[in-house]
């Protein structure tokens, strides 16, 4: 009986850790949509009329790739040339989630 319970427990556990990282993953989209896409667009190409006019960076270019999930958080979090930055407006743990999924594109 003991064991049963306890194996319902850790069932249980692992249930809950893999929905804490659907929500996680889900809340990285659902941010990207309402922060991004509009200039980097849905798939991150940059491939939006606003994209074009400031000449956003493609999330598949090369250049892109090579960046560190640091600097990439920075780049978020302070903006670079007309991109805005979202210090203040994001958490430090929305934006490595963000981060993540752009690197997921």
């Amino acid at each position: 009986m003991r064991l049963s319970r306890l194996f319902i427990f850790i069932l249980a556990a692992v249930v809950m850790l893999g929905m804490s990282k659907f929500s996680v993953a889900q809340e990285a989209a659902d941010l990207y949509k309402t922060k991004c896409a509009s200039c980097h667009g849905a798939d991150g190409k940059g491939d939006t009329a606003v994209g074009k006019k400031l000449a956003v960076r493609d999330f598949h270019a090369p250049e892109v790739a090579k960046e560190t999930d640091d600097e990439l958080f920075d780049i978020t979090k302070k903006g670079k040339n007309k991109m805005p930055g979202y210090d203040g407006k994001l958490t430090d743990d929305q934006i490595k989630a963000l981060v993540k999924f752009i690197k997921s594109l």
